[in-house]
């Protein structure tokens, strides 16, 4: 068996090769654009790995694609490739569409054709499975139950539109053209080789370097919190047991306030590197203009694939935050290598600091 997984150098990607090979599993090939957000230093100790093979490249090159697939003869894709900041696509969402839908039919298109060349039990065996997130089903009202897979699509940003067109694209090439589909919708992941644009890892860098955390509005949007090893044991399971052309949500079932989350961490970081001046990291909380279109809440009902498939997250959410904190203390230089200029411009436009 030959994996191909797209996007395998960002942070859910590189997570779940490292998982895959971790435990032996067949070889991968792992294609990534290597955009900003795409980090080979996130697959470093991967080289010499005779399992990992590395493919720079973009899924929207529809040449490349097919090459791939005739010379590894692949028999499963895992597709991670997006662009999945939220505040870059309200500023870029030509990058978005680019990648995140003209992309996504480039490799659907290649995935069919491939698979239309198989036979006997490689035909029967091959997949794709999708993974999206939940921010396609748009935001929560306080007392409405959690997004579940018949929750109708409601994209409110053009992040989210593109990734709900890609989840439409997969379904259509399963019901058109019978391509074995999986798609996986996942909560808020958190965990290592996280790009420090996003909250935790955010917090984490400003925190250590003296600077304020800044938090949009008032910081009570809440989100569900999903340990990026947690997931990726659910996308292994989808991948082995999934029922084809079904769809997966995949929670942390916690479902928790960003301010609050902030406080952990500080509450953390309080203990395991305190500061100088003995004060909490909390003085160092900024309040900052909420960004356009804030989903206010997320929740995700994960009884499908609990019942189905028997998965459960196996980390708290305070486990997860502790194994977070010491693994990026643990790797600082890691941190440094991927905040270049081009990052620290972009957090100072973002967050007006």
């Amino acid at each position: 068996m030959t994996l191909l997984v797209t996007g395998g150098a960002g942070f859910i990607g590189s997570n779940f090769v490292h998982a895959w090979l971790r435990e032996g599993r067949s070889r991968v090939v792992n294609v990534d654009a290597l955009t900003y957000a795409g980090n080979i230093d996130n697959l470093r100790s991967l080289e010499g790995n005779d399992h990992h093979i590395f493919v720079h490249a973009s899924i929207s090159d529809r040449l490349r694609m097919a090459q791939l697939f005739a010379e590894h003869d692949i028999s499963a894709v895992i597709n991670f490739a997006a662009e999945s900041h939220v505040d870059r696509s309200i500023h870029t969402p030509e990058d978005f569409v680019h990648t995140n839908v003209v992309g996504v039919h480039v490799l659907l298109d290649a995935a069919r054709a491939h698979w239309d060349r198989l036979t006997g039990a490689k035909k029967d065996a091959f997949r794709f499975l999708h993974v999206s997130t939940d921010e396609v089903f748009g935001t929560l009202e306080p007392d409405d139950p959690a997004f579940s897979e018949t929750t109708p699509y409601r994209p409110n940003s053009p992040y989210a539109a593109t990734k709900a067109a890609a989840d439409h694209l997969v379904r259509a090439y399963h019901q058109t053209y019978g391509l074995p589909v999986l798609t996986t919708n996942c909560s808020n992941n958190y965990g290592p080789y996280q790009f420090p644009e996003k909250l935790i890892p955010l917090v984490l860098h400003n925190a250590l370097a003296g600077k304020q955390l800044p938090i949009y509005g008032d910081g009570m949007q809440i989100r569900d919190w999903l340990y990026v090893e947690d997931h990726c044991d659910a996308i292994r399971l989808v991948l082995a047991k999934g029922r084809i052309g079904e769809t997966y949500n995949v929670g942390g079932a916690k479902d928790i306030a960003n301010l609050d989350v902030v406080k952990s961490l500080c509450a953390i970081l309080d203990k395991a590197v305190p500061r100088s001046d003995g004060q909490s990291y909390a003085k160092q909380i900024a309040f900052v203009n909420d960004r356009p279109g804030h989903d206010r809440r997320y929740a995700v009902d994960s009884r499908k694939i609990e019942s189905e498939l028997g998965w459960r997250a196996c980390e708290s959410f305070e486990s997860g935050l502790n194994k977070t904190v010491r693994w990026y203390l643990d790797n600082r230089s890691w941190t440094e290598r991927v905040t270049s200029g081009a990052y620290r411009q972009w957090i100072e436009k973002q967050y007006a600091l």
